[in-house]
């Protein structure tokens, strides 16, 4: 009897399943991006300029996207993760310095987002904050620590849907979608207050963390499968590289779009009532109630939440993998925690500072700024190294970056550069 083919239907089906699983450390890379501190700036964006810096978003989708592309290409073509290639291109002592800035930025900043989902916690059902801190830190480590790391990759997939609580924030405010047109094209506002929101933004959404996220991930991709490293299996390439260019730009396009829903949301109700300054995105949760209502607020702070638990661990991950790089620990989350002691090690200290920061006199808005000083510190050198490795011949053999790539990626380095300087020079001004 002859096999029947497949109807249309079933073949579309099947290419966009297809398409969903080659979904991966791109959009959780994206995802992780809009966390509760970056909920906050991008809140803050739209208070108070509306929808004034909505063309930011456009401007920085192409410069991340090559960087997190860059990240990735080593990640997958040399097999190991970013901290390892750098500790064998640079000396060893710069490299680490960097890895020092960016642990101390990623405890600082696992410590704001565990308040900031804490406040929300606390909003919407009136429990103790500190619970929740306590609450939010043991779930997030035992995931990583417990759940073998293809399940736990899963659940970090389906985590990014809560991100979809601010694109339906949209659809329950009154939004003026032709001033959001103009502000995506068009910059109406210069001044010093917009330049010093622009150089925040750009540094949310262009974060030393995720560089070695994505790396670190690729690698850990091909650990968990039959395939080796690109250097290593040539014939895979074409393939590797367009599976990491679709899952790439579609997690960094998904991340920016939701960053622009919560400009967008943030501009249709609180720069509309004449609400311009966000402490937090908790206070950004909290402003909606009155002007949005009830179920606007409560979108906004499960939002928070789901958000948190996607950026938390990815920030105690990634500064685990740095360290373990360096040090050359056995690292990855597909061992077990005895396997691999002292990579877990660095996840459970991570997140156990962070909770310690939560109950001291440090204000979390505080803890974000200098979040942001360090991650900006480390941001230009980690870019300008990157762009080096995936340039070298002796790292990444006949696969180094294409010339597209290395444009889009010295551009973003430069513009990094430029938002660093007017941060700095805004702190002393």
């Amino acid at each position: 009897m002859a096999r029947r083919g497949k109807t249309g239907l079933e073949r579309l089906r099947s290419r966009i399943v297809g398409s969903l699983e080659e979904l991966g450390p791109g959009l959780v890379t994206g995802a992780a991006d809009d966390d509760p501190s970056g909920i906050a700036t991008y809140s803050q964006a739209g208070a108070q300029f509306g929808y004034g810096l909505m063309w930011t978003m456009v401007l920085c989708y192409p410069l991340m996207s090559a960087v997190q592309l860059v990240s990735a290409h080593i990640g997958r073509v040399t097999g190991t993760g970013l901290a390892s290639n750098l500790a064998g291109t640079f000396p060893r002592q710069l490299v680490g310095l960097l890895i020092g800035i960016l642990l101390i930025a990623n405890v600082i900043n696992i410590g704001a987002d565990l308040s900031a989902m804490a406040e929300a916690g606390q909003l919407v059902t009136g429990v103790g904050e500190h619970v929740y801190v306590i609450g939010f830190a043991v779930v997030g480590v035992a995931l990583q620590l417990f759940v073998p790391y293809r399940r736990y990759a899963r659940i970090l997939k389906w985590l990014t849907l809560s991100l979809f609580a601010y694109v339906a924030v949209l659809l329950v405010v009154r939004t003026d979608w032709h001033g959001a047109a103009i502000g995506l094209v068009w910059p109406r506002d210069l001044g010093h207050d917009a330049i010093l929101t622009i150089v925040a933004l750009l540094g949310t959404t262009i974060s030393p963390y995720l560089f070695f996220w994505q790396s670190s991930q690729e690698a850990e991709e091909i650990a968990n499968s039959k395939h080796r490293a690109i250097k290593r299996e040539p014939r895979s390439a074409p393939k590797q590289f367009r599976r990491m260019r679709f899952d790439t730009l579609t997690g960094m396009a998904f991340s920016n779009l939701i960053a622009l829903a919560i400009i967008m949301a943030a501009a249709a109700t609180l720069n509309r009532q004449g609400v311009t300054e966000i402490g937090s995105a908790a206070d950004a949760a909290q402003a909606l109630r009155p002007v949005a209502g009830q179920f606007a607020f409560a979108l906004f702070a499960i939002g928070i939440i789901g958000t948190g638990f996607l950026a938390v661990p990815v920030l105690a991950g990634s500064a685990a993998f740095a360290v373990a790089e360096i040090f050359g620990w056995k690292e990855g989350l597909e061992y077990q925690p005895q396997q691999a002691a002292g990579f877990y090690a660095i996840i459970v200290a991570a997140t156990f500072i962070g909770v310690l920061i939560d109950w001291s006199p440090i204000e979390p808005m505080r803890a974000l700024f200098w979040s942001a000083v360090l991650n900006g510190v480390a941001a230009v050198p980690l870019m300008i190294a990157m762009m080096v490795v995936v340039s070298r011949h002796q790292v990444m053999g006949r696969f180094t970056a294409g010339r597209p790539l290395l444009l889009l990626g010295w551009a973003a380095t430069v513009v990094m550069t430029a938002a660093s300087v007017a941060m700095f020079a805004g702190m002393i001004a």
